[in-house]
Parts: C-alpha cells; structure tokens; sequence
C-alpha cells in the first residue's frame, strides 16, 4: 500500500513512516498543504493522512481541491480531540474517514488497511495462480498448503507481482510501489527481495512463479508456475 502522510508536525510524521515502512507500507511525506497537494495529485496513492492545520492550504482546501480534480486515493484526515464539528467537514469536503489526535498508533494502521480494503473491493482480495495463493486482506502467502513467512517489504513485492499476474512489471515499477519516492539507494534492492521469494516460494516447491524477462523485469506466472 502507497500513503502520502501530510503533516506539519514532523517529529510525528517522521514516526509514522518508520513505523508505517517496517509494516511494509511505501510512505512519503509533505509538511505543508501546498507541498501535500502537489505530491497527491502527481502520484498514485492508495491513501493520504491528511491534517487539518497547515501550512499553505489547510487541509479541508486540499481535501476538496483533490476530490475537485478527481483524486480517488483514499483520505484519513487527522481532526482535533473532541473536534466534532472537524469531523463533520472533514467528511463534507471529501474525507472517507476521520481519526481525532491524540491516537493509537495501532487504531491508525487498522484505519488504513480498513479504508485501503473499502477503495479496493474492485480488486480481488484473494489471488490464486495454481498452487499459489496471495491473500492480501490477511497479507498471508500458502504455497500447496504451507504457509510462507514473508518479510513486510518481501510481502509487499510479491503483491504488486499478484495484483499484475501475468503481466510483466519493471524494476522501477516495483520500486515506485513498495518504496517511497525519495529512495535514491541500489535499484538492485529489487532483485535482492525477487531473489528471496523465489527462494521461499519457489525453490523448496520445484517451481517457478517469479518469472525474469531479461531487460524487461519481472512476472508472476498465472498458473503459479
């Protein structure tokens, strides 16, 4: 799952990413609604946190200027404690769901995958190819039975190959999906982490589901290989 977290505090956004990213979220950050905006209506996310008060544009203004421009990533919009009346315009402006500071971190993430698995009932929630099967809601992986223990980031890899089977993906697409934007490290990552599912999912099995199209990147086989 992409999140844009737009938030003026940055000690808390800092934290939200680090403990968003161990969960294997792909996660960027704006501090400013000007920033948040543009970053929104450039990229694809599966769901924006988004704060009332900040600078800039406040968050209402960026709500209603995404939901204007026909942004259909899912919005969280932080609101005061006993903020009731937030609530009710963050709701009018465009918000699918609210969640009032101070809050359980625990509550946050439960609050994504809820509103991720709502935006996304068009997509299949359970992916089988043959023997393979990739539940995303439970972000689970059963190979003939057994049950695999992925990493988050490995998870997160193996559900974008699941949610394009068939279809070849690029390294840079990958990237794009699972990491944030502002990750300038060894695009090799992406093998490193292909590498490792096939020894996990494939190998022990005497299959071959991750698929490499040489100079092209990657696909997951529609028969579970």
């Amino acid at each position: 799952m992409r999140v844009l977290i737009v938030d003026d505090e940055r000690r808390l956004a800092a934290a939200l990413q680090r403990g968003l990213e161990a969960e294997g979220f792909a996660v960027d950050v704006a501090h400013d609604g000007i920033t948040g905006l543009r970053q929104a209506t450039r990229s694809p996310y599966d769901v924006v946190v988004l704060d009332i008060m900040l600078p800039g544009l406040n968050g209402y203004k960026v709500c209603s200027m995404l939901r204007a421009g026909g942004c259909r990533s899912g919005i969280l919009m932080l609101t005061a404690k006993d903020g009731e009346w937030d609530e009710a315009e963050a709701l009018d402006t465009g918000a699918d769901d609210f969640l009032s500071k101070p809050f359980s971190y625990v509550v946050l993430v439960a609050r994504l995958r809820a509103l991720a698995r709502r935006l996304g009932e068009r997509q299949p929630r359970v992916v089988r190819l043959g023997g393979l099967t990739v539940d995303l809601g439970a972000r689970t992986c059963l190979r003939s039975g057994d049950q695999i223990r992925l990493t988050a980031r490995e998870f997160a890899v193996l559900e974008h190959l699941a949610l394009h089977a068939g279809d070849v993906v690029s390294k840079r697409d990958i990237l794009d999906a699972v990491w944030d934007e502002h990750y300038d490290g060894d695009a090799n990552v992406v093998e490193v982490h292909v590498s490792a599912l096939r020894r996990k999912i494939d190998a022990p099995y005497g299959r071959a589901a991750v698929q490499t199209v040489r100079g092209v990147g990657y696909r997951l086989a529609v028969d579970g290989g």
